[in-house]
């Protein structure tokens, strides 16, 4: 396993993180727990949760994978200080209703929210604590950008970066992060940040696949001059590209075929035919599709680790192998050529 400076932090994370949000939904607590057991004998040491996990949101599972993860922690006495463990507080984005009757990044919220995660998580503090989504409206989740209207703003994101200030200095949360943002939100709060002293952030958790590129057209950059690395979700884009749903398949218990509307934008028309090229290509090399797609999101220079989510171990041993794929020059290039031919079809 390789491991990778978070931000500009002391940690070392592990290029691969496990990503926690099927437990409680489509894995039970034992199936969660042999995933973290064996996560750490393949060198893993970085696990990302959230308190509205597992998804799809809903109030009757609120907080229940938090709550596996700390039944884990408390059953492994001296482990906690092994592992890196991230989370997340709800923004207005979310629009969930059931969170705290509509969750805002305010101090009463994140001290609620803060608490019960520790709470559940059963530690004195979390390494990584981010905001899951802004407390204004962005395009996320593959929606259309809304119509810019500051007034409609909520938290300003210096307030929120003083109340997480006080935590870190409480010593409840080591280091803060944010999560499905733009180029100009996480330049604000480097801003602020400096302004205000308040703590830098230091990763952003956004969607990154073949099949959404889209953070390299600004991102990119700032996540490399300023190190604040990305933490890719749904790199393999709900298990897309490993090529299980093509030719029309809906393969029993598979995200997808269990959520189909949630997800329909790695299912439309333009997604299955990059898809089916890209894994075309990955065959073509001798590659294992799913292996090849997360060796590229891997590889990126601005990258600190890549969240996968497994719902079996023999998912997880796959995709933690795709570490040690070395994707030749050549086939960056057939991968652009794919990309320039359907950019970002699953934004």
């Amino acid at each position: 396993m390789e491991y990778r400076r978070l931000g500009t932090t002391d940690l070392r994370v592990s290029a691969i993180c496990l990503g926690t949000m099927t437990w409680g939904e489509q894995n039970s607590e034992e199936e969660a727990h042999a995933q973290l057991d064996r996560a750490l004998d393949l060198g893993i040491n970085f696990i990302d949760t959230a308190e509205i996990y597992p998804v799809p949101p809903r109030a009757e599972t609120f907080g229940r994978t938090e709550a596996i993860l700390g039944a884990w922690l408390a059953k492994r006495p001296g482990i906690r200080d092994k592992v890196v463990i991230a989370s997340k507080v709800a923004g207005a984005n979310n629009t969930l209703a059931h969170v705290r009757g509509g969750a805002r990044l305010d101090r009463k919220q994140i001290t609620e929210a803060l608490d019960a995660s520790l709470k559940r998580l059963k530690t004195d503090y979390i390494d990584l604590y981010q905001t899951h989504t802004p407390d204004r409206g962005v395009p996320i989740f593959g929606r259309p950008a809304p119509p810019m209207d500051p007034a409609k703003d909520g938290t300003p994101i210096a307030e929120t970066l003083a109340v997480l200030g006080d935590f870190v200095k409480a010593g409840k949360i080591r280091f803060i992060g944010v999560s499905n943002e733009t180029a100009w939100g996480v330049m604000t709060h480097l801003r602020q940040a400096e302004i205000g002293g308040y703590p830098r952030v230091q990763s952003i958790q956004n969607a990154y696949n073949l099949l959404n590129r889209s953070f390299e057209s600004a991102l990119a950059e700032v996540a490399q001059r300023e190190k604040v690395g990305l933490l890719p979700y749904s790199p393999l884009g709900m298990g897309v590209l490993s090529g299980k749903y093509l030719g029309g398949a809906w393969p029993q218990g598979a995200r997808i075929t269990l959520f189909r509307d949630r997800y329909k934008r790695y299912t439309a028309p333009h997604a299955v035919a990059a898809t089916t090229a890209y894994v075309k290509l990955a065959r073509e090399h001798g590659l294992d599709p799913a292996q090849m797609a997360l060796a590229f999101v891997t590889s990126r220079p601005f990258v600190t680790a890549t969240i996968i989510g497994c719902t079996s171990l023999e998912q997880l041993d796959r995709d933690v192998a795709s570490v040690n794929v070395r994707l030749t020059p050549s086939l960056l290039e057939a991968i652009d050529s794919i990309h320039a031919e359907n950019s970002n079809p699953a934004p």
